[in-house]
């Protein structure tokens, strides 16, 4: 038997009662001031609104360690983001988010899981903006355990938490390494344009108008979009698109091996074509000049760039850049023994941090996901008295 069966046996052999939020914690909200963003002034302190930290100014209203639950916005019906979250220390709050405090950090800590791995849609008025009132979030029935237990329980949930935090973390190291690596000082390597570098380089093609006439499409020649470039690692194995006879007619099919980057929608994105594909002008297509460069050094490069490309988007409604944003873009080519030596390296690292089937990327997966499964049983007890 557990530690938190042996507790539970002890301490609540009959169940569990429900207890309405409002007589647990202590209500801050009346302290709430929202500041519009023009009469801010910067500074150190967070500002915080219904999914987190949105600003940071010169002053704070609360200083402790408070639970911060979403009263309005979106994120309220599509939980793209936690409704309950943890802010401590100094801080500002608008009114966009309800302000609880707890007596200790085990108990708040246990209202944050217990509040996130519930349905609160009862609680949520369906009108055009989705709210949370106080009058609701004080009614909102939890499931309150002895204080042991709930100690338990947080101590169980954040071991979960904090192998996750490290996994992510080992992420951003490698990204760190590889910007490293692909880091050269001023006169070492020559620094070339992708033109330069390439034996074709080039906008895919879709000349057909309309592009969604139905002749262009369901034969077996792969069509690759920029969805498919992101969604990959590294190299493009899958496509949800084909091209018929008619449709290849009026684009251009690239070869396996060929580098593909995005120019619009997803901007800068990368991955190599593990096929021979189409894709339309909203991607580029780079096929490397053996004896100056790789597909395989050229997406790492284009990686560790991505936010300095990113950067020259147009910013409209759907941002883009296009093929003259690379005729100044000058990327760094060492020798090709020091190109592959990079590459070989960041193999093992792409690997270790992309791989969905194994690596980091499946361990934080898993992490989480046993996360949700422990948090969701911890949190489901007997009611008492059933």
């Amino acid at each position: 038997m557990s530690r938190l069966d042996s507790l539970i046996a002890e301490l609540c052999p009959n169940g569990v009662e429900y207890v309405p939020l409002g007589k647990i914690g202590i209500n801050l909200d009346s302290k709430r001031k929202p500041v519009t963003k023009g009469a801010r002034e910067v500074g150190e302190y967070p500002y915080y609104g219904a999914s987190g930290i949105v600003d940071y100014v010169s002053d704070y209203i609360f200083d402790g360690d408070f639970l911060l639950v979403s009263e309005d916005g979106a994120n309220l019906v599509a939980r793209k983001t936690p409704i309950a979250f943890s802010a401590s220390g100094k801080i500002w709050v608008n009114n966009h988010a309800h302000v609880l405090q707890f007596e200790t950090y085990e108990t708040r800590r246990y209202i944050e899981m217990y509040l996130n791995s519930i349905d609160l849609s009862n609680y949520i008025s369906t009108a055009a903006q989705p709210k949370l009132s106080q009058t609701n979030l004080n009614k909102i029935p939890i499931q309150l355990p002895p204080f042991e237990v709930q100690r338990e329980i947080v101590r169980i949930l954040d071991n979960f938490m904090e192998l996750t935090a490290e996994l992510t973390a080992r992420k951003k190291q490698y990204n760190y390494y590889r910007d490293e690596l692909l880091t050269f000082a001023e006169g070492e390597v020559q620094w070339k344009t992708l033109a330069e570098v390439s034996l074709e380089f080039g906008r895919g093609k879709s000349r057909h108008r309309p592009r969604n006439d139905t002749r262009l499409y369901g034969g077996d020649i792969p069509f690759i979009q920029t969805g498919d470039i992101r969604n990959a690692s590294h190299i493009i194995t899958e496509f949800s698109q084909t091209y018929s006879d008619f449709g290849l007619n009026q684009s251009k099919l690239w070869s396996k091996g060929t580098l593909c980057i995005t120019i619009a929608a997803n901007i800068a994105e990368t991955a190599i074509l593990g096929f021979d594909s189409c894709f339309p002008d909203s991607v580029i297509g780079f096929i490397a000049d053996p004896q100056k460069t790789t597909s395989d050094y050229v997406e790492y490069l284009l990686q560790s760039f991505k936010s300095k490309l990113q950067s020259k988007s147009t910013g409209s409604a759907q941002d883009n850049i296009n093929l003259a944003t690379f005729d100044s873009l000058r990327l760094p080519f060492p020798p090709l023994e020091e190109q592959a030596r990079i590459v070989e390296i960041l193999d093992k690292f792409d690997a270790l941090t992309s791989d969905l089937s194994q690596g980091l990327p499946a361990e934080i997966t898993a992490r989480q996901k046993q996360y949700e499964y422990y948090r969701d049983k911890l949190l489901n007890f007997t009611r008492s008295g059933d």
